[in-house]
């Protein structure tokens, strides 16, 4: 299996500081905002997932047909930038006209994100 390039961890970039967030459970890069949840009842290819409207220190693996559950989508896995895990995939295009919605979204695995609320401790 080919896996993206591999050295990338130097471009994780900080982000969102103080503001709650899901980070890559393998390597904590901050992944997206919390308030960036579009649906938390999405699944993913190993179990419960969350649609986002944006995302970060990610990149695109390569595009593919898939057949999901509502139907063939164009996709691409999407991939930390700090250390090569596979986090979900990033919706190109759908076929159907009622899954529309999901062009240029993110579909995140719960599992492989950890919550930050970002809470300070007095």
């Amino acid at each position: 299996m080919a896996f993206p390039i591999s050295d990338t961890k130097s471009q994780v970039l900080s982000t969102y500081h103080g503001h709650p967030v899901f980070e890559c459970s393998k390597c904590s890069a901050v992944i997206a905002l919390q308030d960036e949840v579009i649906s938390k009842a999405f699944s993913g290819r190993d179990g419960r997932g969350y649609l986002m409207h944006s995302a970060t220190n990610l990149k695109l693996g390569k595009k593919e047909d898939r057949a999901l559950l509502t139907g063939v989508h164009t996709v691409a896995d999407v991939y930390c930038l700090g250390c090569n895990e596979r986090l979900g995939w990033y919706y190109m295009k759908a076929s159907d006209s009622t899954q529309k919605y999901k062009e240029g979204k993110y579909l995140l695995e719960r599992e492989r994100l950890v919550k930050n609320n970002n809470w300070e401790l007095e």
